[in-house]
């Protein structure tokens, strides 16, 4: 479990592939302090599981799905990364409760620049768009966000903006990020829990022979 408070700014630097698989070697002197063979970091907002560590990095192997679902699968070497240790119980819970399995990517539609904030303006396919809500939460890359505009319901194309403090572009790799980029989405876990809820729901309700049965 993560809080989506970035601890450091890392770097790839090794990728080793095989057909349906890829480990990563990071840097990251910060998050490694304390970690051990089986514990997890979050990378771009990826839980994975460390394997091997040195004094300043550590390995991760990421299976086909993960690969397939986020934008691990375009990782290059000295990319730089958003890196964040398991949160630890009793730790002050800054962000929100992230938990490391990304539902899918997003691209940047727009960057709007402020004298002190930055708005980005990102994608939301029809999957996902039922999860994200006005002032509700998202982690984008791993980076814990207040979601502070979005799309009216019948608008075809949905989307959802996001409003970025300095400290936020300075400390993550979204000060980065321009538009077509992709970006690794984690919507809020209870708003996933109920669109599941109302799923059941609506299946149990259209099948009154089941109500019957039980």
């Amino acid at each position: 479990m993560f809080t989506g408070i970035i601890e450091e700014l890392g770097q790839i630097e090794r990728i080793e592939t095989t057909a349906d698989a890829a480990r990563l070697t990071i840097r990251g002197p910060l998050v490694v302090e304390g970690v051990g063979h089986g514990d997890s970091i979050a990378v771009q907002g990826v839980c994975l599981t460390v394997v091997e560590r040195t004094a300043d990095t550590f390995t991760a192997d990421v299976m086909a799905q993960t690969l397939s679902m986020s934008t691990l699968s375009d990782a290059r070497v000295g990319a730089p990364v958003n890196l964040e240790r398991a949160a630890l119980v009793g730790d002050r819970l800054g962000g929100h409760i992230v938990q490391g399995h990304i539902d899918g990517t997003s691209t940047v539609l727009a960057v709007t620049p402020g004298d002190a904030w930055r708005v980005l303006r990102f994608s939301l396919n029809t999957e996902l768009a039922p999860l994200v809500v006005g002032k509700g939460s998202i982690a984008i890359d791993g980076v814990s966000l207040t979601v502070s505009n979005i799309s009216p319901a019948a608008e075809a194309s949905q989307w959802f903006e996001v409003s970025l403090i300095p400290e936020t572009l300075a400390a993550t790799t979204l000060g980065e990020r321009q538009v077509g980029d992709s970006v690794n989405l984690e919507t809020d876990i209870l708003a996933r829990h109920v669109e599941r809820m109302l799923d059941l729901r609506a299946t149990h309700n259209s099948h009154p022979e089941t109500r019957s049965a039980s």
